[in-house]
């Protein structure tokens, strides 16, 4: 990292990815364009999860190469006195692979944990409903690293 003033530890990089509703999915597909999604995601035991539909560009892409980045940015503040701003990333290399069987149901009722937890009775009628419809996908980090300013 160029900026190592602003380079987060692990711990508070960890807390950004943790306290976020969504981060940017890279794959790179067979056209040899990147491509970027914005996703919901839970953070498990040092693993990223998304979920989705069953096929699509981004499942394409998967097939023609598991290496991602995912990308979460944190709070910001926009400073236009200073021209500059406050911010908080993330960002993660790793490996996906589709995520099956306890790993799958474990990762879709974190989603319901983390964006429905009022509704963790009806969560658990909907997965009953919904997951054979569902994919899960499991990034495993390689590698990650956060960096801020926060002045």
């Amino acid at each position: 990292m160029r900026r190592v003033d602003r380079e987060l530890s692990l711990d508070e990089t960890i807390k950004v990815i943790e306290n976020q509703e969504y981060g940017v999915l890279s794959t790179i597909g067979e056209n040899g364009y990147p491509y970027g999604i914005p996703l919901n995601y839970a953070y498990i035991d040092g693993a990223i999860y998304i979920h989705g539909a069953r096929s699509g560009h981004k499942i394409e892409n998967f097939s023609f190469c598991e290496k991602v980045s995912f990308t979460v940015v944190g709070d910001t503040e926009v400073l236009p006195e200073k021209f500059g701003t406050n911010y908080e990333s993330a960002i993660c290399f790793g490996k996906i692979s589709e995520a099956v069987d306890s790993e799958k149901e474990k990762a879709l009722y974190s989603l319901i944990e983390k964006y429905s937890a009022d509704y963790l009775a009806e969560g658990r009628e909907y997965l009953a409903k919904m997951t054979k419809a569902t994919r899960v996908f499991k990034i495993s980090i390689e590698s990650i690293s956060g960096k801020a300013k926060r002045k």
